[in-house]
């Protein structure tokens, strides 16, 4: 024994009473205990921390390509092109910056950036977080169903579902019901309670993306099934909620698919329904995204783990862990009305506060750059897109305004604004005539206009009547401009679908001119622009480039177990990827089946659609308090 070297200590009991002994034990258990939980204390890129925490606990630390998300937004939604095999392939905005599917998914999975806080500090904040969204929700829900219906100018499915009386519309909204059903029953058969279905190989597809959530496509579907009145299998939806939808996951989840998708999902469901299994599932979502918020400026991070943790980050190929303008801008309408349900004000004030810091920084000639830092609220980059990464931000401020019952004048300032700058820096006409909207990368132009950006032409017209009065027929015209450009994007191409980006330079006029950009992945833009612009002009040729879409959609993807996208719409000889998107049942369906049906059919005076088309109500804050005064006289 050491002691028994020492000088002055005996060989018999080393000279230590059984007492001092005791003590000198207790010390030396209490030091080695002390410095194995400081472990706890070192940061996440200690490689001792790594070595004795698990890895669900502490994910390593790499950091990917600015594309490194197939959908880290609604839009892009890129995904990984498969074969019939499930082999990945490359796909994207260029080769180089659009890693497959599960490359991604793996990278999310394993590549966050590094946070500011440690992990101690994070599961307190979030603690602290809930505790606050606890108390503030503390009072009575004071949310009626019956009263909000009450409220609704017009029966949400119209005098007889929105039946078109003209014979040859009915037969064709009566085809694109066919095709949904046909969809659904084949991710049923093949991929059940998975995310997505992969029709190719008869499986289904989980992914990483939605924090280990599942059943994307059966929340994506709710209110498609219900409008269509495809009740069977409405319920067969309404009882996977039930008894299968587990929100205690423990994943890592984009903020911004789970809000538009799910949260958006469970709530249209229960507006159409009044089920309260929807309400209780989307407020016990809504409040597990609540620590995503936790950062200096209150502008949230782009990734979120969904577990007790709470904790966030940004994504890894995001410049200097910037936050996405698409992502935090698209969250607005979906938690004003989680404060609506729950009476707890934390929802709002969260999006509120995005919008106060948005109104404070400066925006280079009015503009709004994609990046945005989280820790310092400055701009990170100066490239502006009304596609990909800005897209869904724009289409939420007129929307915002919208559903406030044009109350909200903060959104209509910001929106009319931001459309001012988009016209002074962004639209341009091509030499043949079509009218698109550039791109801008710090004052240099670049002539391409993504798929994604389609959705302005519908989002312009809706928002047409309330701009200045002497610009109202202007913007008309200008979102009837764009929609027809994004139509000569599908006609120019020999599948009659649309690429994924296509360009105005080199001679080229709204035509993909490189290969990365060749692919269709069953998006919506270009057909959501169609419905809006039919109920507002009821011009015939809308419905007939919808029903252009619907045989291109019948001929070139759909095979023999769901939809595909394709990888190249300039041949006819199409290579599909083996992915039934769920957007494609959210929103794609969907807006078909509206722009062939009767305008009551979900009618604009009453909702606004959010960016993965889920109807939400417009909230008429005075018909509801006049309502509660009424109800209150009447107990009198």
């Amino acid at each position: 024994m050491v002691f028994r070297k020492l000088p002055g200590v005996s060989a018999s009991g080393m000279g230590l009473r059984l007492s001092q002994k005791f003590v000198f034990l207790l010390f030396l258990s209490g030091l080695v205990t002390l410095c194995f939980g400081a472990l706890f204390f070192l940061p996440d890129s200690v490689r001792l921390k790594r070595i004795f925490l698990s890895k669900t606990e502490i994910q390593p630390v790499t950091v990917g390509s600015e594309n490194d998300v197939r959908e880290h937004l609604k839009r892009p939604k890129e995904q990984g092109m498969t074969s019939a095999k499930g082999e990945t392939g490359t796909k994207g905005k260029s080769l180089s910056r659009k890693p497959s599917h599960e490359a991604t998914e793996e990278r999310l999975a394993g590549g966050k950036a590094q946070e500011d806080l440690t992990l101690s500090r994070s599961k307190t904040e979030s603690a602290s977080e809930r505790a606050t969204s606890s108390d503030r929700g503390a009072k009575s829900d004071t949310f009626s169903y019956q009263k909000f219906r009450g409220c609704l100018l017009k029966a949400p499915l119209g005098r007889d579902n929105g039946k078109p009386g003209d014979p040859q519309t009915n037969e064709r909204r009566e085809k694109v019901k066919e095709m949904m059903k046909f969809a659904w029953d084949n991710y049923k058969r093949y991929a059940w309670g998975k995310n997505e279905l992969r029709p190719l190989t008869r499986n289904g597809h989980i992914g990483n993306m939605f924090g280990g959530l599942r059943g994307a496509s059966i929340i994506d579907s709710l209110d498609t099934l219900y409008i269509m009145g495809l009740m069977e299998e409405y319920n067969d939806a309404k009882e996977w909620v039930q008894t299968s939808l587990d929100l205690n996951s423990n994943g890592e989840a984009s903020l911004f698919e789970v809000n538009i998708r799910y949260v958006g999902g469970l709530l249209s469901a229960y507006y159409l329904t009044g089920e309260e299994l929807f309400k209780n599932k989307a407020m016990e979502l809504g409040e597990k995204l609540l620590p995503a918020f936790n950062t200096p400026t209150g502008i949230p991070r782009g990734v979120i783990n969904l577990g007790s943790s709470g904790t966030s980050w940004s994504w890894g190929w995001a410049s200097a862990g910037s936050s996405i303008l698409a992502e935090f801008g698209t969250l607005h309408l979906e938690f004003v009305h989680l404060t609506e349900l729950s009476n707890n004000p934390i929802y709002t004030e969260k999006v509120m506060n995005i919008r106060k810091l948005l109104n404070k920084i400066e925006k280079p000639h009015g503009l709004y750059p994609n990046f945005l830092s989280p820790v310092s609220g400055n701009w990170v980059q100066h490239h502006v897109s009304i596609g990909g990464l800005g897209d869904s931000f724009y289409e939420y401020l007129i929307k915002s305004y919208l559903m406030s019952d044009k109350t909200d004048d903060d959104a209509k300032r910001m929106y009319y604004g931001a459309l001012e700058a988009i016209e002074a820096n962004l639209v341009q006409k091509s030499p043949g005539g079509l009218t698109y909207m550039a791109e801008w990368r710090g004052g240099i132009l670049d002539h391409k206009m993504g798929h994604l950006a389609c959705f302005s032409g519908g989002m312009i017209g809706i928002g047409a009547d309330d701009g200045a009065p002497e610009k109202r027929q202007h913007y008309l015209d200008l979102a009837a401009e764009i929609t027809h450009t994004c139509h000569e994007s599908y006609t120019r191409s020999a599948t009659k679908l649309g690429p994924e980006a296509f360009r105005f330079d080199g001679g080229a006029e709204a035509t993909a001119t490189r290969l990365s950009d060749r692919y269709y992945i069953l998006r919506p833009e270009v057909i959501e622009s169609y419905m809006y612009m039919w109920r507002l002009t009821h011009d015939p040729k809308y419905r007939e480039w919808g029903w252009e879409a619907v045989e291109a959609l019948e001929q070139h993807c759909r095979v023999e177990s769901g939809f595909s996208g394709i990888r190249d719409v300039y041949t006819m000889t199409v290579s599909h990827d083996n992915m039934q998107q769920s957007f494609f049942l959210s929103e794609t369906l969907k807006y078909l089946y509206l722009l062939f049906s009767d305008d009551d059919l979900l009618p604009l005076e009453d909702w606004v659609f959010n960016t993965e088309a889920h109807p939400l109500p417009i909230i008429r804050k005075s018909c509801l308090q006049d309502e509660t005064t009424q109800d209150k006289t009447v107990s009198k």
